[in-house]
């Protein structure tokens, strides 16, 4: 349903601007008129409530990309991602909990700008893990001044951000860099850089460059399809896999999870066994 639902809000042929004043003319949905169509695309699948949802977010999406401007990547590029991140929240969202669409969509418009971020601002990832991500996207916002932090900025930017000085050193070296050409240019004959071109370098027999690449791509296989697994699961199962075995901040209890449920401590570790027992089911299939 999500590639049908992809067809009701691609980015029309023309200018950015053509586009911005188009998504500006469709109506913003009262409460009654989201709760509504909500529930025709949740219980009946209508595409065309699902259109009506999408169609009234747009300028949303649009005012999100906006604060991404900076990183030089095209407004379109960034609206349309943020596009997919709103369809994605569309099919998710659920008229029951009780909130509007919009406090539902935003995290998953921003996820979806993010990951085309970090794909594309740069040739090399900056950014991979999650203490990257938060410096990335926050150490610009922190610098006061052009140049690099001093000793006292840098202490100020690992505690707003909970991150250790060697991360947020470390990122700040990453984003002052450049991009370099591996291979000499013709164009580079009478460079006198020329001698630090990648590709005159002496080979790493201790390299494990590949073995890098592979664990990178097997990890993001195993997260895409934990994500599906957890998909299969009942939401209070989601709720406590996520609270006793995903939650990096803190660890939640039985008795937590028993108390939150109003269930015996012995039912939740009869859920939670179960649904490990699916999850691993999944996971292998």
């Amino acid at each position: 349903m999500i590639k049908k639902m992809q067809l009701l809000s691609l980015i029309p042929q023309g200018s950015i601007e053509a586009y911005m004043r188009l998504a500006n003319t469709y109506p913003i949905l009262t409460a009654e008129e989201e709760h509504e169509y909500a529930r025709q695309l949740h219980y009946h699948g209508d595409l065309n409530a699902a259109k009506q949802l999408i169609l009234s977010h747009l300028r949303f999406v649009i005012h999100i990309a906006h604060n991404y401007s900076g990183y030089g990547l095209p407004q379109a590029d960034l609206i349309q991602e943020g596009n997919i991140g709103l369809m994605k929240a569309v099919r998710r969202f659920n008229p029951e909990v009780g909130v509007r669409l919009v406090s539902f969509a935003v995290h998953w418009v921003k996820a979806e700008i993010h990951e085309y971020v970090l794909r594309n601002w740069r040739i090399v990832k900056v950014a991979t893990t999650k203490a990257q991500r938060k410096l990335f996207f926050n150490l610009r916002q922190n610098k006061k001044r052009i140049g690099w932090f001093n000793q006292n900025e840098v202490d100020i930017v690992a505690k707003d951000l909970s991150v250790t000085i060697k991360d947020v050193r470390e990122m700040e070296s990453r984003m002052s860099a450049q991009d370099m050409a591996f291979d000499i240019n013709d164009y580079d004959d009478n460079n006198e850089n020329i001698n630090i071109a990648p590709v005159l370098y002496l080979q790493d027999n201790s390299s494990i460059f590949a073995d890098s690449i592979e664990e990178d791509n097997w990890e993001n296989y195993a997260t895409d399809k934990l994500t599906q697994a957890l998909l299969t699961l009942d939401l209070r199962s989601q709720d406590i896999i996520r609270t006793r075995w995903l939650n990096e901040d803190s660890k939640i209890t039985l008795q937590d999870l028993a108390n939150k449920y109003s269930v015996s401590a012995e039912r939740v570790r009869q859920l939670e066994k179960n649904a490990m027992k699916k999850l691993r089911l999944v996971m292998k299939a």
